[in-house]
């Protein structure tokens, strides 16, 4: 046998003693730092995850100048986003063209009705939403569209609506979280923001008729019911 072969030998035998030391050798215990370490770890990642939106999908703005944008939809409690054929209803009841409009969208969430105003040209578009990831996600939406006319606000939809001047409003859109009780304190303040011959867009899972609306001071125009949602267009009683 040769010096090669013996060396090579050698060198074999060496590497199986030492896989073998390693595999003997004992898993190491936690220390108490490391026991401290991983369950604040563990609330960190829950706390970034509560924080960042999840995708869930996608809508597109449906006309207008951003016709087939898309738009992410994150994986938020409560977070609905209007169906499309609702949408296409409403804004075929409102007309395509809403230039000059002055817009509130209370519960703006994806952004999707808010949008879609500001898309067909109405002249301010008010988004408010009270979680801050959707405001961050709204306001990237803004900048990537550069969309002059859109202000995305931090903020409770009905003090925003109690905020704005009586009568100032063109449109309205109302769609809480169905299983909230801010239907009628929306509608209450949204009667009073929309000026005489606007309208308010309500989004709810189940019909509003007019004994109901008219204590509000408002009345039914259009209504349209589609799976679990009932779109509601009403005016000024």
């Amino acid at each position: 046998m040769s010096r090669s072969t013996l060396r090579g030998s050698a060198i074999t035998a060496e590497i199986r003693r030492a896989q073998a030391a390693a595999a003997a050798a004992p898993t190491p215990t936690p220390t108490p730092r490391d026991k401290r370490q991983a369950p604040a770890q563990a609330k960190a990642a829950a706390a970034a995850a509560a924080t960042t939106p999840q995708g869930a999908g996608e809508i597109r703005i449906i006309g207008g100048r951003w016709k087939r944008t898309r738009l992410p939809v994150a994986s938020r409690p409560g977070l609905r986003p209007t169906p499309d054929r609702v949408r296409e209803t409403l804004f075929n009841w409102l007309g395509q063209d809403l230039a000059g409009w002055r817009c509130l969208d209370a519960f703006s969430g994806t952004g999707a009705l808010g949008l879609e105003a500001a898309s067909r040209g109405a002249a301010a578009v008010q988004l408010v939403e009270s979680d801050a990831a959707l405001v961050a996600q709204l306001q990237r939406l803004q900048q990537r569209l550069e969309a002059s006319a859109v202000r995305v606000q931090r903020g409770d939809g009905v003090a925003a609506l109690g905020l704005a001047a009586p009568g100032s409003l063109d449109l309205v859109l109302l769609d809480p979280p169905f299983d909230s009780d801010l239907f009628e304190p929306a509608l209450q303040a949204a009667a009073r923001a929309v000026a005489q011959g606007g309208f308010v867009y309500l989004e709810a899972p189940a019909r509003w008729p007019d004994e109901r609306l008219a204590p509000l001071g408002l009345a039914l125009y259009r209504h349209l019911k589609a799976g679990a949602v009932h779109a509601h267009l009403l005016r000024r009683a």
